[in-house]
């Protein structure tokens, strides 16, 4: 009997960190960049006051959500969409642009789902070498063939925690042809007070070939509701919305996200909590001789070649003390752990825990 055969498609399977540890039900996850704080109380309440439209089909619009981004950061709605996650918005923007064939930039180690929602829609994908960890926008413009049609760009970039001055961003769509979509992915701009970054948004509000990519699943706390939003010109986001299916964002989460971006004190309480552990964290990873990245985001990418453990046996130390740490095996970063910033007691835990084992 012959049987449906599925089309094959040369792509690993996205590989994510553990969510949770065997026997153990109050394992700490610090594996996923997740928000150390959580979501808004004032978030979570329009969460739960949506009881009464659960039985109803959301509004296919998001029209809430639009209003309140074009409000809160100066945008036509014209130019917003709304995704289940950015990566909803990623995947709009491969099967948007990308034919057979067509070449596709992704820096060396930037995240997953760049090269894999590339690979579903038949493009090419080119890795560049990136710097000490870094992206390199010399390396990505060496890579540019009259066959790309789309550069991939993280900033800050997981999992590196590195990033891309606003001067070198500037410099990579100035001399990457026109008709070559940049893609930004501001996943962790909120994050950054370094003098030197500015955010996608703050760089290209008036470009007509860049896609930037914001998510709430980070620094908002929803990363469980996946709601995310694109901003780029109406040619773009009517390219986009095409394949955009009508009902992709639920109501409560919608409401929810609305009223995160209301919240700006709890915002500036998640920003300064962060600062201060990076800062507390990096001191420890220092100390210890651990490379790392510079406090920037969220999360540490750290090496440990100068250690006397490999991280393997670091992430199984971890492990048996109820913490979930990031292998970056599937990023073929050799010897190396991501770690997130967490609370304040779970921070405290960590550095605790390197200064014993290490």
């Amino acid at each position: 009997m012959n049987l449906p055969k599925a089309k094959k498609i040369d792509i690993q399977k996205y590989e994510g960190g553990l969510s949770k540890l065997a026997n153990i039900t109050d394992a700490i996850k610090l594996s996923a960049n997740e928000s150390a704080l959580g979501c808004s109380p004032n978030a979570k309440k329009a969460f739960y006051d949506c009881q009464s439209i659960i039985s109803k089909y959301p509004d296919t619009s998001s029209q809430a959500l639009k209003n309140k981004i074009s409000e809160k950061f100066n945008l036509d709605l014209n130019n917003i969409i709304i995704g289940s996650g950015s990566d909803e918005i990623i995947s709009f923007a491969c099967q948007a642009f990308l034919n057979p064939r067509d070449e596709v930039v992704v820096s060396e180690f930037g995240f997953l789902m760049y090269k894999i929602y590339s690979k579903i829609n038949g493009a090419n994908v080119v890795f560049a070498k990136e710097n000490n960890y870094k992206t390199n926008i010399n390396t990505i413009l060496d890579c540019i063939s009259d066959k790309t049609k789309l550069v991939f760009i993280a900033n800050p970039n997981n999992p590196t925690g590195t990033f891309l001055t606003k001067d070198e961003v500037l410099e990579l769509r100035k001399k990457l042809r026109s008709d070559i979509l940049l893609l930004i992915d501001d996943a962790y701009c909120e994050y950054v007070t370094h003098k030197d970054y500015l955010s996608g948004l703050d760089l290209f509000k008036k470009s007509s070939n860049v896609l930037v990519t914001r998510t709430f699943s980070k620094i908002y706390g929803l990363a469980n509701l996946r709601i995310g939003w694109g901003f780029a010109s109406k040619e773009i986001i009517d390219a986009l919305s095409i394949f955009k299916p009508p009902f992709n964002i639920t109501g409560p989460a919608e409401q929810a996200a609305v009223a995160a971006l209301d919240d700006n004190l709890w915002l500036k309480k998640n920003i300064e909590h962060n600062t201060y552990w990076s800062n507390k964290i990096f001191e420890t990873l220092s100390k210890k001789n651990i490379t790392c990245n510079l406090p920037l985001a969220n999360f540490f990418l750290m090496r440990f070649e100068n250690n006397k453990l490999n991280s393997d046996q670091i992430f199984d130390e971890f492990a048996k003390n109820k913490i979930i740490l990031r292998k970056m095996h599937a990023y073929k970063i050799n010897n190396a752990l991501r770690v997130t910033v967490g609370s304040k007691e779970e921070s405290e835990l960590f550095i605790q825990l390197i200064d014993k084992i290490l």
